[in-house]
């Protein structure tokens, strides 16, 4: 979904790596009867970063949305002196101890449990969604995140809003970031999947994002 935006990046001279989660693949997971946890996204995404080229000073932005604010989240904890800005794009911004349950609504709740119905372990797509999504690993979603110290007040942090899309469990958080001098928020107003709907928009403000210094 976010090849778009990772195209218009590239051709402004960014090296971008659009990550696919553990269990996400498009051809299926690697495993049915060991979905991955939050720990296990945590750890394949450190090793991207750990494996790239940001250890040369080049300013390294770690991007999640949605269910993907965990993941950069937890990243950030340990790995947060590699990198420069996180940018949550109408994503969980998680404290210590949160998980993605715990951080979304009622409603959202009731869709895990609705899709994990047949096995328990996996959350089925629910009608509607674009067709490249894949069944989700429930216990990334129940497992809470372990943060321990602040990964640093210089870190850049970025809330990408999707605007007030009904249903959205981001609404008050959004709100809550805009009075808080740590974070900027911007809004591209189309609705949660802003990558597949204005890939345009979300490429230029995350290419317009100024380093943590400014």
């Amino acid at each position: 979904m976010f090849d778009a935006v990772a195209a218009e990046l590239r051709r402004d001279g960014h090296h971008v790596e659009a990550v696919t989660l553990a269990g996400l693949e498009p051809d299926g997971p690697a495993d049915v009867d060991r979905p991955p946890n939050l720990d296990d996204h945590v750890d394949q995404v450190t090793e991207i970063v750990d494996g790239g080229d940001g250890g040369d000073g080049t300013p390294v932005a770690l991007c999640g949305h949605s269910y993907g604010g965990m993941v950069i989240a937890g990243v950030a904890a340990r790995l947060g002196d590699r990198l420069d800005q996180l940018v949550f794009i109408d994503a969980y911004v998680p404290d210590d101890g949160d998980s993605c349950w715990s951080l979304t609504s009622d409603r959202f709740r009731e869709l895990f449990v609705a899709g994990a119905r047949s096995d328990g372990r996996w959350v089925a797509v629910p009608e509607g969604l674009d067709p490249r999504a894949r069944p989700h690993p429930l216990a990334s979603f129940l497992q809470s995140i372990r943060l321990g110290g602040d990964p640093g007040p210089s870190l850049g942090r970025t809330f990408i809003s999707g605007g007030a899309w009904p249903g959205s469990p981001f609404a008050a958080l959004t709100e809550r970031l805009r009075d808080d001098p740590g974070w900027r928020v911007r809004e591209i107003p189309v609705g949660h999947n802003i990558a597949r709907r204005d890939p345009h928009s979300l490429a230029a403000v995350l290419g317009a994002l100024p380093p943590r210094s400014a």
